[in-house]
């Protein structure tokens, strides 16, 4: 059955048709209007679209939130230019710094960034309307009947997610109607768009990873919280019913947290450290925060401790 639907199953992806379309046609416009946009997104296609001279993509920004937010505090939601721009570029600087790293991710929100600062990207964002359409424009440069681009339009936001992993719902439409008319409304919505600030795109640089100016020490405490993570959160509040005549001593609070989320990680550890040091401490405050971590007092976890025999323990010690 020949259908114009494709819903991103198999190989048959928004990626993979807007990948022809720039393969088989000259594509000399091309323009998108979006409800959401991921940068992840736009340099999964950037090089195919190395050809496209005018690129134009508009961006609608969550006005339900935004109404929300403002009810809350008793007063009507006006939008502006600054607060588009600020929502925005908070959801523009919230992807780069929550992208999982990888080279190509990283390459590819550099090459985002200068798109966008060079002007071979032009990016707008409406302020007045919650837009959940998404339009795919592709045009040739000069107009000739039948075949001179064509329409996708559908579920699929501008995002990788859109692009190939999520089941949508898209269709490709190819007559002149059918362009002309995603043109002209798209035409008239940017209109009443407004131009991003490019001092955004600077400051989004200073305040992510793609910053390049981080000093040896920067690069250093960035070391440490990636290769430690939460185990060097230090909180002294975490031992709090030490029995009476214990101290609290940081060295076995950081060993309880540490110990911890090795336990969780990899399903159990090796506690080891000379005599004096209160491994037994260690290992009955690491048992009890798995004990109330674990349902408690709904649920009540059950803890087995194995030790040798007393005497057994003598003698091993005198055989040293």
């Amino acid at each position: 059955m020949s259908t114009n639907f494709f819903t991103n199953e198999k190989d048959n992806t928004l990626l993979e048709k807007i990948v022809g379309v720039f393969k088989y046609k000259q594509v000399h416009f091309f323009d998108a209007l979006v409800g959401y946009f991921r940068a992840s997104g736009y340099f999964k296609i950037r090089k195919f679209i190395q050809q496209t001279p005018h690129i134009r993509i508009l961006v609608g920004i969550n006005v339900d939130k935004l109404t929300y937010q403002a009810n809350q505090q008793g007063l009507l939601f006006n939008p502006n230019a600054e607060q588009s721009q600020e929502e925005f570029f908070y959801e523009i600087k919230k992807n780069i710094q929550e992208a999982q790293y990888d080279k190509e991710v990283e390459d590819g929100m550099y090459q985002f960034i200068e798109d966008i600062m060079s002007g071979r990207i032009i990016m707008r964002i409406h302020p007045k309307q919650n837009i959940h359409a998404k339009i795919y424009i592709f045009r040739e440069e000069v107009y000739h009947p039948h075949g001179y681009g064509s329409v996708i339009t559908g579920s699929s936001n501008f995002t990788e997610a859109g692009l190939e992993n999520n089941f949508e719902f898209n269709v490709e439409l190819r007559y002149d109607d059918d362009i002309k008319f995603a043109t002209e409304t798209f035409e008239k919505l940017w209109e009443e768009s407004v131009e991003i600030d490019i001092t955004h795109i600077e400051k989004i640089k200073k305040e992510s990873y793609l910053n390049p100016d981080f000093t040896p020490y920067e690069i250093y405490i960035k070391f440490l919280l990636e290769y430690f993570g939460k185990s060097i959160d230090f909180d002294p509040n975490s031992v709090s019913d030490l029995p009476k005549g214990y101290k609290k001593l940081s060295y076995q609070i950081d060993a309880v947290n540490d110990g911890y989320s090795k336990m969780i990680k990899y399903n159990g550890f090796f506690l080891s450290d000379v005599v004096g040091l209160g491994k037994t401490v260690v290992a009955a405050l690491i048992a009890k925060r798995f004990f109330f971590s674990n349902g408690f007092p709904s649920h009540r976890s059950r803890t087995l401790v194995i030790v040798p025999p007393a005497p057994f323990l003598m003698n091993y010690n005198e055989s040293w």
